[in-house]
């Protein structure tokens, strides 16, 4: 269980990950752990577009470097304390951004002529679990076609995780960085249990290397990650926790071309 509720925070990073107010979503980064709610966001329609520099396949290190529980002792949520074991060990895996296939779905890009950039769901969420469930952990990961902004990972032991992504937004603060957050509803059914919650996962790219625009091959990305756990009205907790995030965990990623 521990194995998966890590898996489950990191799902959302480079799946899905509208605009907001200039700076709130920046700013949310260094604040951690000082956060108190949810940030403005507008509902999520259609795919997320990355910038043109994240097109490709990449090699990635995603490393936890901090986590928070802000209202221990009397709300703390499932696998929290046995997060502590990923503290400061690099979690290996692919995964591959490409041209949008799905043309028909509305985004967050305005301009309709340029090519949109969006993650390889599917891909990423496979070897995403891959590498925190081993091989045999996980069945398939499967992006209803119709809404790119739902998934479902089959898990081994008659388990599922369905994401379905709510609200997003983006800033693009100079054209060799980009941050995204989403919230998505993550549902785990397990063989006798239900857990349900809300993931907020906010997540700042930036460029290093390569050209102007990072359009070279010696370029590489490096990413400041915070994902916030909200518990869903159904928690017995959920008016106790006053719209507070009852558990925060801050990642570092490189991404290097694969």
């Amino acid at each position: 269980m521990r194995a998966i509720w890590g898996f489950c925070l990191v799902l959302a990073l480079l799946l899905w990950c509208g605009g907001a107010s200039a700076g709130v979503l920046s700013d949310r980064t260094s604040s951690f752990p000082n956060w108190e709610s949810k940030p403005p966001i507008a509902v999520a329609k259609g795919d997320l577009v990355y910038p043109d520099w994240i097109a490709g396949t990449w090699n990635v290190a995603i490393t936890l470097v901090d986590l928070a529980s802000p209202l221990a002792p009397n709300i703390v949520t499932p696998g929290f304390e046995g997060n502590r074991r990923y503290l400061q060990q690099p979690v290996l895996f692919k995964v591959r951004f490409q041209p949008e296939k799905n043309i028909g779905f509305a985004s967050n890009y305005t301009s309709k002529d340029a090519t949109k950039i969006v993650a390889d769901r599917s891909f990423n969420g496979l070897n995403i679990a891959k590498a925190y469930l081993g091989d045999g952990g996980v069945l398939s990961v499967k992006v209803d076609p119709k809404n790119p902004n739902r998934q479902i990972t089959v898990l081994k032991g008659e388990r599922q995780l369905i994401s379905i992504v709510t609200s997003r937004g983006t800033e693009t603060p100079n054209p060799r960085e980009f941050v995204s957050t989403e919230i998505s509803q993550q549902v785990f059914r397990g063989e006798y249990d239900i857990y349900l919650n809300e993931v907020e996962t906010t997540t700042a790219y930036r460029v290093v290397g390569g050209g102007e625009n990072g359009d070279s091959a010696s370029k590489r990305i490096e990413a400041d990650q915070v994902t916030a756990i909200y518990l869903s009205p159904q928690d017995p907790d959920y008016f106790a926790a006053g719209g507070h995030p009852v558990a925060l965990y801050r990642y570092r990623l490189e991404l290097v071309p694969a």
